[in-house]
């Protein structure tokens, strides 16, 4: 059975509460110019006169067109994590992150053509592919948590390296679904998720694997033997 979408209260965007700043112009010139161009194109000069700043300003604000792109990914985590859904919290794991990833994707909409050029960058860029990663997997531990995900230690880090693949495919569906709805996002998210579900708990317990060796050898171990037991007997 298909999901759908539920209906919450309108989520509030990051260039909606964005002021005049020069580094919020920085960042809205970067989108515009990213959704035109690939990223590898973009220019600084070119970036500064689109802005309206002086490059003296830019430079100030950031060190390359990666950390441009890395403030524009922290300010959609914060906006998905300012908009927490109280009523979600007695939900099951997988609903709370189904509906964060969600408001994830919201908050992408109006960005949907810069991301569909950063992608196919990243097809052609392999340290650029490496970089997003990065990024994609410390976003990804901030989502797990607003789930109520333990993301924390090794095992969060190998959780957020498979959400942010996982999210990844789903990206490569919604920039191609112009459906009101989003119809064919919403079951490539659920079916990922189901996928991932069985994946995590997979993977919990091969990571209590090696402490239910540790105690069976223990047992073991503490456990005299026949001949320790024999001794005394024989003396």
């Amino acid at each position: 059975m298909a999901r759908k979408r539920k209906s919450r209260p309108s989520v509030a965007r990051p260039s909606a509460s964005r002021g005049n700043t020069s580094r919020d112009k920085i960042i809205a010139a970067f989108l515009a110019l990213l959704a035109e161009k690939p990223f590898e194109r973009i220019g600084l000069a070119e970036l500064a006169k689109s802005a309206g700043v002086s490059l003296a300003d830019l430079r100030g604000e950031f060190g390359s067109t990666l950390a441009i792109l890395a403030a524009h990914i922290k300010e959609i985590d914060q906006a998905v994590l300012a908009g927490i859904d109280a009523d979600m919290a007695e939900e099951p794991a997988r609903e709370q992150l189904f509906d964060v990833l969600m408001r994830r994707l919201e908050l992408l909409e109006p960005h949907k053509e810069a991301v569909r050029s950063l992608m196919r960058s990243a097809t052609r860029n392999p340290a650029l592919a490496l970089a997003l990663n990065a990024m994609a997997v410390r976003s990804q531990q901030w989502m797990l948590t607003a789930a109520n995900i333990t993301a924390a230690g090794p095992l969060g880090q190998i959780r957020a390296q498979g959400l942010a693949l996982m999210f990844a495919n789903v990206l490569r569906t919604w920039v191609d679904d112009d459906e009101k709805g989003l119809s064919r996002t919403l079951a490539a998210l659920d079916g990922a998720l189901a996928s991932g579900q069985r994946w995590s708990g997979l993977l919990d317990d091969i990571c209590r694997l090696p402490e239910r060796i540790c105690k069976t050898v223990g047992r073991r171990r503490s456990r005299p033997s026949r001949r320790s037991r024999d001794e005394p007997m024989a003396a």
